[in-house]
């Protein structure tokens, strides 16, 4: 019989399935702490999932594996008789781990990033650091510029835009959206009262852009007629328009993402709905058989969705 399919008890799992071997990573963490809650914290997941874990595999192993008590986890026989086995697969997935995502000299030089403002300088560098603890080697030069860079000059090797190329020999991927509302700090509304209504909103004090007229032509579709003198700080550079919410300036439109970084920032007039902007990655459909860049895109489609999502 084949030990790999053999549970702690020398049985296979029910009707001859094999159990899912994912969950041994949560079994392994609540084994080596001794209780869910740190489990969880070493995971980075929550309590409830990796309890959720632990009685899928007990239920697929047809053991139990752990006794609750109040003082946390206490495993069974059936735990240590399984427990070098799970080490042994688990060191088995690191190697894997390690030779996908090219921890060799292969993910080791310099990969060029184009980014929007705010996704430069409020979401990339956070996901930069976990990257390069992952990849020593690794090398990143960020370009934060609204500017749209030419991929195919090779201005860059990866652009985390709000726009899509057009451009058939770029490979374009949309992996979020940006939600956006209009915000002001609490220093604003207590000096200045909160608009009830659009038409409060038009005689409040606003941030706006200086040369785009996006925010005009938006509120126009709506049928409001808004100016460049209704903006008493007019900037196109967005770092601006957050940092003059956070001082009081005025009411402006922020993503929601950045506006949840200060507690004192509130949304206004939350019902009025702002259309969202997509977030597309895109590389050259060529580069991307280069094995360093590949990792970084695919670690950039991956964790710039879960950061945004966390900051909302």
């Amino acid at each position: 019989m084949n030990s790999d399919k053999l549970t702690a008890a020398g049985r296979a799992p029910a009707g001859g399935a094999e159990f899912d071997w994912t969950l041994m990573r949560s079994f392994l963490a609540a084994l080596d702490t001794g209780s869910l809650l740190a489990a969880s914290r070493q995971l980075k997941v929550s309590q409830p999932t990796l309890g959720r874990h632990i009685n899928e595999l007990e239920t697929q192993l047809r053991t139990v594996l752990f006794e609750r008590t109040g003082r946390g986890l206490r495993p069974t026989e059936a735990a240590f008789a399984i427990a070098e086995h799970a080490r042994a697969m688990q060191g088995s997935a690191d190697a894997l781990r390690r030779t996908l995502t090219g921890r060799n000299a292969d993910t080791e030089g310099t990969v060029r990033i184009t980014a929007s403002e705010m996704v430069a300088s409020f979401v990339l560098p956070a996901l930069i650091a976990k990257l390069q603890s992952e990849e020593k080697g690794l090398q990143i030069e960020l370009i934060a510029s609204d500017r749209i860079s030419n991929l195919l000059r090779r201005d860059a090797d990866i652009a985390v835009r709000m726009v899509r190329p057009s451009q058939v020999s770029l490979v374009a991927k949309k992996i979020a959206s940006v939600s956006l509302g209009l915000f002001a700090h609490q220093s604003y509304l207590n000096r200045y009262g909160e608009p009830r209504t659009v038409d409060e909103l038009l005689s409040h004090r606003l941030i706006g852009y200086d040369t785009h007229d996006t925010i005009i032509r938006g509120f126009a579709r709506y049928g409001f007629t808004l100016t460049r003198e209704h903006f008493v700080l007019r900037s196109d550079n967005h770092a601006v328009a957050w940092q003059a919410v956070v001082a009081g300036v005025g009411i402006g439109i922020l993503a929601e993402h950045i506006a949840a970084m200060n507690v004192r920032v509130s949304p206004v007039l939350p019902g009025l709905a702002l259309p969202s902007l997509p977030i597309w990655l895109t590389v050259h459909r060529e580069i991307r058989t280069n094995r360093r860049i590949r990792r970084v895109y695919d670690f950039l489609a991956q964790t710039i969705p879960a950061a945004l999502a966390a900051r909302t």
